[in-house]
């Protein structure tokens, strides 16, 4: 069993880290969607992705203003940075290293040649905003191919759905993040509410998780509310949370072989039941009622206590004496 939850849990990290490395890129494609969206009166800001990260703290360890060659610096290549896109692919690398033996050639050759590209990238302060956003593109390009990958070559088995659950709760989380940049973008001046800015702010957030054309096919006008509620509470959108929750919460019933019409067998489904049962209920209209942000925020606490329940059902497992 030993063996079991270790080779379950390199497989649910290597994908929850290749599913960050990409929402990074996605963070930071957030900012450059802004760039070139913003009136010339308003300035760039960067320290909204470090908040609604919760990456700030050790940020200013290292730096001392969060400007745009700082913050990409940070979130991009810094190896102090547990969660820069380097350290993501270099973590997601060494979990896939020690389990060869347990994926597909495939998706090995996949996950070096990802590495091996990022270690060879020699950032430049000389970048400009295009080639920027080429680099962030290929990372998403190069996680996207890992997933085709994975799609193609794995048994749909236990291992396969330790790495279903790992993506689907880290995307859930990150999209959390994603809409509560536009609450530390905007939080500083509250004239922007109701504006055009924050319009401009909104769409900026449904592009960067690629939901823009999706969402103008659900609906007629772009507005703060249908944005929320496409991205909290659709179920059928691949990176809403409400679709990612479901995701999670089929694979850890396959992993557990438990039939869906059943109660929950051990605390881990609990946890996930509860959380999708709440986002089930929930119309747009409470979340705007408790506010956007102290939602997100419960969000993603009750997300990280799933994760924990995950950890101490599946991977804590003490050798027996």
């Amino acid at each position: 069993m030993a063996m079991l939850s270790r080779v379950a849990d390199s497989i649910y990290w290597m994908n929850r880290y290749i599913e960050r490395a990409e929402n990074y890129a996605r963070f930071i494609g957030v900012n450059f969607n802004l760039a070139f969206d913003l009136p010339p009166n308003v300035n760039e800001q960067w320290e909204p992705l470090l908040i609604a990260t919760a990456d700030n703290f050790l940020f200013y360890q290292y730096y001392d203003e969060p400007s745009r060659e700082n913050v990409i610096n940070f979130m991009t290549f810094d190896k102090r940075n547990p969660n820069s896109i380097y350290s993501c692919l270099l973590l997601a690398r060494e979990n896939g290293r020690t389990i060869r033996e347990c994926i597909s050639k495939e998706m090995w050759e996949n996950l070096n040649e990802l590495y091996l590209w990022i270690k060879d990238v020699k950032p430049q302060a000389e970048w400009d905003l295009n080639h920027m956003q080429n680099f962030y593109t290929q990372v998403r390009n190069g996680t996207q191919l890992y997933y085709g990958v994975v799609d193609a070559t794995i048994t749909r088995n236990e291992a396969w759905h330790f790495g279903r659950l790992g993506r689907f709760m880290e995307r859930a989380d990150k999209t959390s993040r994603f809409l509560d940049v536009s609450y530390f973008t905007l939080l500083p001046d509250s004239d922007v509410t109701g504006s055009t800015l924050e319009l401009v702010l909104w769409t900026a957030v449904l592009k960067s998780v690629s939901a823009y054309n999706m969402y103008r096919q659900q609906y007629q006008t772009l507005t703060p509310t249908h944005i929320v509620e496409f991205l909290i509470l659709d179920k059928l959108f691949p990176r809403a949370m409400a679709h990612c929750i479901r995701q999670a919460e089929l694979s850890l019933y396959e992993i557990s072989g438990t039939p869906l019409t059943n109660r929950f067998s051990n605390q881990a489904e609990k946890m996930m039941g509860k959380l999708r049962s709440e986002i089930e209920f929930t119309e747009v209209e409470d979340i705007f009622r408790l506010g956007l942000h102290q939602y997100l925020d419960q969000f993603q606490i009750r997300g990280n206590e799933v994760s924990k329940s995950i950890y101490e059902t599946y991977f804590d497992i003490k050798p027996v004496e």
